[in-house]
């Protein structure tokens, strides 16, 4: 039995697609997790996945001082990821990016393990541009991203089999909303204070039309009796919101995009735009924006007024909807397990 050791983390991101892609496979592989202290370990004890743990090293962007010490812990990083391989001896690391795939990746490389990135977004991130000269291939979400580097082939985001082919009906009544158009909200995986705050300035009149189901992040919860309005730190059963919605206003993660355009929801995305990333989701955003499958509202732009006015906007927009349903947007993960296959064979 062959055995994969996947590795990837610092946000959901980083993790479900690894969850998605392991639920997948063929029971002729054996799946372990390489990570740290962080929701990866969280996410691989909800599905009972051996979690093997390591100190990571995260650079801290715009922050010079606080980067001062990472070769150091870096280095001590990799040798602790060197003595787990060793015990582990997988016969392939996949790595998804984030700063807790670097030390896998450096010590999979000394030992001569494969491996194999798959990166989400346009441009690949820091940690995925490190390792990929490392690695024996390179899988990337959008088309484009595959024809900057001569070992990369385009294979689509990976999804989970459950979040499909679930029954509107069934998820609303499970939700306890009624018949009115519904709108989801989703800021990411720790949510997004910005977009809760406009959210529920507004929700008075949004739910005098609207259902709102709203995944507002740990610890973000307040007291609220609403009818119509339903709130959640997180969610494990995404299939059942995305059923259930008609509408979306959300950050623009790759893999939440991804899901939200294959399941056909015009979608206003926010993304992410602190200084704190490296543009990502502006740049994922405008690729969808361009196929005509979403609206944008730029972060320093949200107030409130707009993202109610926004909103409404999505809503009435004919366009966006048709183009949706023309779309052939499908879910990455089988292409990704046939790419595993090729070097596993």
């Amino acid at each position: 039995m062959k055995k994969i050791a996947f590795c990837g983390g610092g946000s959901a991101g980083h993790v479900i697609p690894n969850i998605a892609i392991k639920e997948a496979l063929p029971s002729r592989y054996n799946v372990v997790y390489i990570g740290t202290h962080g929701i990866e370990k969280d996410i691989c004890t909800q599905n009972q996945i051996p979690f093997y743990e390591f100190n990571g090293v995260k650079l801290v962007r715009g922050k010079l001082l606080c980067n001062l010490s990472i070769p150091l812990k870096l280095y001590k990083s990799v040798n602790q990821c060197r003595q787990i391989l060793l015990k582990i001896k997988p016969d392939l690391l996949f790595c998804k990016g984030g700063y807790a795939s670097l030390p896998p990746a450096i010590a999979a490389s000394k030992l001569k393990i494969p491996i194999v990135i798959h990166e989400s977004d346009i441009s690949m991130g820091l940690a995925n541009r490190l390792i990929a000269r490392k690695s024996s291939l390179i899988l990337t979400s959008f088309p484009q991203t595959a024809k900057k580097y001569s070992d990369a082939v385009y294979c689509g985001s990976p999804m989970r089999s459950v979040l499909f082919n679930k029954s509107p009906v069934e998820a609303r009544k499970k939700l306890g909303i009624d018949l009115r158009p519904t709108i989801l909200v989703l800021g990411g995986g720790s949510g997004s204070l910005i977009i809760n705050d406009a959210v529920r300035k507004n929700i008075l009149k949004l739910c005098d039309k609207y259902n709102v189901i709203h995944i507002c992040g740990k610890g973000n919860l307040i007291k609220c009796k609403i009818y119509g309005y339903i709130q959640f730190e997180f969610c494990n059963d995404m299939g059942d919101l995305y059923s259930a919605a008609d509408y979306a206003i959300s950050r623009c993660g790759s893999n939440t995009a991804f899901e939200l355009i294959a399941h056909k929801i015009p979608t206003l995305f926010i993304p992410l735009n602190n200084g704190a990333t490296r543009g990502d989701q502006m740049q994922n955003a405008k690729y969808f924006f361009n196929k005509g499958l979403c609206n944008i509202l730029d972060e320093k732009n949200l107030s409130a007024k707009t993202l109610f006015e926004e909103t409404e906007k999505l809503i009435n927009c004919r366009k966006i909807k048709t183009a949706l349903q023309q779309d052939d947007t499908q879910c990455g993960t089988e292409n990704i397990i046939n790419s595993i296959n090729s070097i596993l064979k």
